[in-house]
């Protein structure tokens, strides 16, 4: 799969500090699901710890597709 070029670190700190407004989903490219963390505060903070995890764990992708992975 290919590797995205958004920030790992980027991603994951948006969503730590402003998941709560899907930042970290307008960043990456998710508009339509952004809205909704925003509207409903990340899905009611329950979202926002699974995006935490998926970030952490390499598995959350961008808008294309693309794994946002840390590239170290």
């Amino acid at each position: 799969m290919e590797l995205s070029e958004k920030s790992w670190l980027t991603t994951l700190l948006l969503c730590i500090f402003l998941g709560c407004l899907g930042i970290h989903r307008f960043y990456v490219g998710k508009t339509g699901t952004g809205i909704v963390w925003l509207l409903t505060c990340g899905c009611f903070g329950i979202g926002v710890i699974v995006d935490i995890i998926k970030i952490i764990c390499g598995n959350f992708t961008d808008k294309d597709g693309k794994e946002i992975r840390d590239h170290r």
